[in-house]
């Protein structure tokens, strides 16, 4: 959980202890096997380790890499309040 409000933070961390057993470790560095990096310019969510993972699990370390496609005509913009736009 985030906020921008530390006192929100704080009142819910207390919510859910008094609920569920859970500590505070510090930044989430890993979630559902989901690398996450915080910086100034965004929070970053990376799926490397947990391809590796399971490429391990099934013997596949040493398969051919390919590109995952993507459409060409759509682009993704920042602006999480305008309209959307396809070019």
């Amino acid at each position: 959980m985030g906020s921008s409000n530390e006192k929100l933070c704080e009142d819910f961390v207390k919510a859910m202890q008094g609920e569920f057993e859970m500590s505070m470790m510090g930044e989430l560095s890993f979630f559902l096997g989901l690398q996450i990096k915080q910086s100034k310019e965004g929070i970053f969510v990376c799926q490397s380790k947990y391809c590796n993972d399971i490429f391990k699990r099934f013997e596949m370390e040493s398969c051919k890499a390919a590109t995952t496609p993507m459409s060409t005509n759509c682009y993704l913009s920042a602006d999480e309040v305008g309209p959307v736009s396809y070019l």
